[in-house]
């Protein structure tokens, strides 16, 4: 079983309150809310293999140098040991909703390298002014209204707007699309990943990859049991995962579902 946010290690809660500490030391005084969402926010949380998934909303926009101020302590603490997936959005942004939507500043382990290299060479190609936009806070807020955590300040339905069920639909249907290409090189994620995006089509569950497996275990043919034991048992496996997973297996539950959200689609 994964760790809720309500139940888990003192180690896990300490690194949150760390990092949800320091970024408002750095954002200073424009502190509106540090929001989880994703698996620690629903109770599938791994100390192994998952990530912390986080929004944090300010007052304002951030200026570039508190754009690097935080990209530079986030690299020290992303990886230490749990690695930050992060996006900082204004509360002007979330005045009205539109997709893809608008943030201020991202991280994940995806950007390491990049940030990296704009903090050794002192340039500004990757953390700068730009207002960016990304399909994925659809899916984030989304998960955010309905089963999010507020460690600390406004409380959620007071700051993020609702989103609409097609504009939701359109951000994890990317994903579903990646995970159906990759499905061979990350077994456990994408396996999961598909079942949750059909069940979500099916039957308007949002959940994690862990609920989302055990659902599969219980309603999906039988034929494909097997396969769905060992990926669930592989992602709750705090010792890391052992099991063998063989090209034809992976290939006939990815074919069972992907026609089956097909149908759903239609």
């Amino acid at each position: 079983m994964g760790y809720h946010w309500k139940s888990c290690p003192s180690s896990i809660r300490v690194f949150i309150f760390n990092l949800q500490k320091e970024i408002t030391e750095i954002i200073n005084g424009d502190f509106v809310g540090f929001y989880l969402h994703g698996s620690l926010a629903m109770g599938g949380f791994n100390p192994n293999s998952s990530d912390i998934d986080a929004l944090v909303v300010t007052n304002n926009s951030m200026t570039v140098e508190v754009k690097r101020k935080l990209a530079k302590f986030i690299l020290n603490c992303s990886n230490s040991p749990f690695p930050v997936e992060i996006s900082f959005l204004n509360k002007e942004q979330l005045k009205s909703w539109q997709h893809p939507y608008p943030f201020d500043f991202h991280y994940s382990e995806f950007w390491r390298k990049r940030y990296e290299d704009d903090l050794l060479r002192g340039t500004y190609k990757f953390i700068n002014e730009d207002i960016n936009t990304d399909t994925d806070l659809a899916a984030h807020i989304t998960v955010t209204n309905h089963r999010g955590i507020c460690v600390e300040g406004d409380p959620i339905d007071e700051v993020f707007p609702s989103v609409p069920r097609s504009d939701y639909t359109s951000s994890i249907l990317g994903d579903f699309q990646d995970c159906l290409e990759n499905i061979e090189a990350e077994p456990i994620y994408c396996s999961l990943n598909l079942i949750r995006v059909f069940w979500y089509l099916k039957k308007g569950v949002i959940s994690s990859k862990q609920e989302a497996g055990n659902w599969g275990l219980e309603t999906l043919p039988q034929e494909f049991r097997i396969t769905i034991r060992k990926v669930v048992d592989c992602y709750s496996n705090e010792k890391g995962c052992t099991n063998k997973f063989e090209k034809d297996e992976l290939l006939l539950l990815k074919n069972y579902i992907s026609d089956n959200v097909q149908k759903l689609l239609c």
